[in-house]
């Protein structure tokens, strides 16, 4: 079902952004020198597509660093409890043990229990 989903989504998508690519092959002039617009000191020249794309590659790559620095904390506290939840399953095994190991002795010793005050031994 996931497969079939993602072909329905993906394929148009694809279809659309192939479309765009050949209906915008014209050149364009990127200009990174907002003083001089007649003769920039840095600028590019390339198809339309090629810029639309590279500039939200660059907005899904900043979009992504962002929320990374964004969800340290998150992680942060994951990564405590995850310590805290292997330590407490630690401890209850060594309990288990423990618990077992006393068990195993009061199996041997059963029948030496001391009476209670003011009852008799059978």
């Amino acid at each position: 079902m996931k497969t079939f989903l993602k072909l329905v989504i993906l394929v148009p998508l694809a279809l659309i952004a192939v479309a765009f690519a050949v209906a915008n092959r014209q050149g364009v002039t990127v200009s990174f020198d907002p003083f001089a617009t007649d003769i920039p000191a840095f600028a590019l020249n390339g198809p339309l597509f090629v810029v639309i794309l590279i500039v939200i590659g660059t907005g899904i790559i900043i979009g992504g660093i962002a929320t990374w620095f964004g969800q340290g904390r998150f992680r942060r506290a994951a990564r405590l409890a995850k310590r805290e939840s292997d330590e407490l399953r630690a401890e209850v095994a060594r309990l288990k043990a423990d618990l077992e190991q006393q068990s195993r002795r009061s199996n041997d010793n059963a029948g030496t229990y001391p009476s209670l005050p003011g009852q008799t031994a059978a």
